[in-house]
């Protein structure tokens, strides 16, 4: 296994130490899961970056690395919407937009063809990695704030939640148009099997 695939089988890896750290409350578990969640997302980088670069591009590396980057974003939005950090209509579209290109692509695959992934999907999955870790700092700062070692004015919390939800919504506005992008260049695979 060369090392672009090893960095995507540690993504995914990390995906239920990232959960655990998120859901279990302890002291610094925000902080924890924040690290978790950054490293996770600089494999994700890195994998690519390493693969192209060295010519190391795998048919396991083409399949892997994508499912591993939707499990580690839906872990975290469906970690957040069980913290009432995110609003599940979020989730949702996510989910929706995930399902949809999957679909896509299977269908393309069965007619033999690659559909690449272009600058929607990755503004998308930047949005979606920089809206969780926001959240996931601002959380960590109201904790260090409830334990006395932040001093906080008193609207910090509603401030931070406001950033946290305008941040979420921008990454659910990229999901939503790299999906109908996604499907509007592809409509063709669909037209044919109808």
């Amino acid at each position: 296994m060369n090392l672009p695939n090893r960095l995507t089988v540690m993504r995914m890896i990390l995906v239920p130490f990232f959960v655990a750290a998120l859901l279990y409350p302890f002291p610094h578990h925000f902080l924890a899961a924040f690290v978790l969640f950054a490293v996770a997302s600089y494999t994700d980088h890195l994998d690519g970056k390493i693969a192209r670069k060295r010519n190391l591009i795998t048919n396991f590396g083409k399949f892997m690395d994508p499912l591993a980057d939707k499990v580690m974003v839906l872990s975290a939005m469906v970690c957040l919407v069980s913290l009432d950090l995110a609003d599940v209509w979020i989730v949702v579209l996510m989910l929706a937009r995930e399902f949809m290109v999957t679909s896509i692509r299977l269908v393309a695959a069965d007619r033999g063809r690659v559909i690449a992934a272009n600058i929607w999907g990755k503004a998308k999955t930047v949005s979606q990695i920089i809206a969780i870790l926001a959240v996931l700092l601002m959380q960590y700062l109201l904790e260090l704030g409830g334990m006395g070692v932040l001093p906080l004015p008193a609207e910090s919390g509603l401030i931070m939640g406001m950033i946290g939800d305008i941040l979420l919504a921008i990454a659910a506005f990229f999901t939503v148009l790299s999906g109908l992008v996604y499907l509007r260049r592809n409509w063709d695979i669909l037209r044919e099997g109808a």
